[in-house]
């Protein structure tokens, strides 16, 4: 379903109260192997697709050899043309954001030359419509509200490529078997911009029952190697605690790892949930890595993808958070206590 306007996604979106209704999802996806993942999205019936980042791989496999930024738009042309993709686009309505591969660089940031010219093909092949605020500004964040299963539910995407500080990178350790980024506690580095962040904090004031942040990048574990929300302790902590402050449910939906896990954070309070999805054909990372906040043993190191089913119970709201292989089998569920 292309170039949805604001009011054609409500529309389209639009459920019954007692309905049972699903939102999928995904990331790290090598456009040019093969996508039998969307066969299992599409037996999902979802109401709405979201592409947390790597949608495609601008900077690796056979696309390597290409320059840049001229190979970005090439890998979406790839995606474009496989025909799961093809049914589910037609069929689906999808929002997306991006991370560094599609983005066009591993582990760019804010200073990445080609940045500008990156949106131009994201636009174009997401199909943005030309009265979108994103036209007006910099980055590719955006908000949507959409209601789902009887529940109005606000999708924020943000955008943690375009403004993001450098990485403050160290040596090889005994934890870590590469060089990698480490926590960066400089109260000048930013993940978001501040420009963002005021547009974030004021999205989060708009009512909502559930609220989908989507981040590419991880932003509840601590532990790993890689790039993640804590590499800013300072900007993660502001991110959290403008989470725990906004009303409704909150799921943060991330990508970027080639695992999955269902994640939460806080207590009697407010609890924050994180469903990381990775990757849609390329999983297999993650073999006994610690995550002390995932509420599963193990990770999920298969193809997958990512469902959030919504639905209104004796007047509340009831979520399930999934994790289903290729074939739409459940790997992980992890139902949210009603409020």
């Amino acid at each position: 379903m292309r170039k949805l306007s604001f009011l054609l996604l409500i529309l389209l979106l639009g459920g019954h109260a007692a309905e049972a209704a699903n939102i999928a999802f995904g990331s790290c996806l090598r456009q040019w192997n093969k996508q039998p993942v969307w066969d299992g999205v599409l037996s999902m019936d979802p109401k709405l697709f979201i592409f947390s980042g790597d949608n495609v791989y601008s900077d690796s496999g056979p696309f390597i050899f290409l320059p840049q930024p001229y190979r970005i738009g090439k890998a979406y042309e790839q995606l474009a043309e496989d025909k799961g993709f093809r049914r589910l686009r037609s069929s689906v309505p999808i929002l997306a954001t991006w991370d560094d591969h599609d983005y066009g660089q591993d582990n760019a940031g804010e200073e990445y030359r080609h940045k500008v010219a990156s949106k131009q093909h994201f636009m174009d092949f997401f199909d943005i419509p030309e009265s979108a605020p994103m036209r007006t500004r910099p980055g590719i964040y955006a908000a949507h509200k959409v209601e789902i299963g009887g529940v109005h539910v606000q999708v924020i995407l943000l955008d943690t490529r375009t403004f993001r500080s450098r990485l403050y990178m160290v040596p090889a350790n005994e934890y870590c078997p590469r060089p990698h980024a480490a926590p960066d506690t400089d109260e000048t580095v930013t993940m978001l911009g501040e420009e963002q962040w005021e547009w974030l904090e004021h999205q989060l004031q708009h009512p909502a029952e559930v609220r989908l942040l989507v981040s590419s990048i991880q932003v509840i574990p601590e532990e790993h190697c890689f790039e993640k929300w804590a590499n800013f302790p300072n900007e993660r902590e502001r991110l959290l605690d403008a989470l725990k402050n906004a009303s409704g449910d909150v799921v943060i939906i991330s990508g970027d790892r080639h695992l999955g896990e269902i994640s939460s954070h806080g207590g009697n309070d407010k609890v924050i949930y994180e469903v990381t999805s990775s990757g849609l054909n390329s999983a297999g990372a993650g073999f006994g890595e610690v995550n002390r906040y995932r509420l599963f043993p193990e990770n999920v190191r298969l193809d997958h993808f990512g469902v959030i089913d919504v639905k209104r119970t004796e007047g509340k709201v009831a979520l399930s958070l999934q994790l289903r292989d290729i074939a739409g089998n459940v790997l992980q569920e992890f139902k949210v206590p009603l409020l």
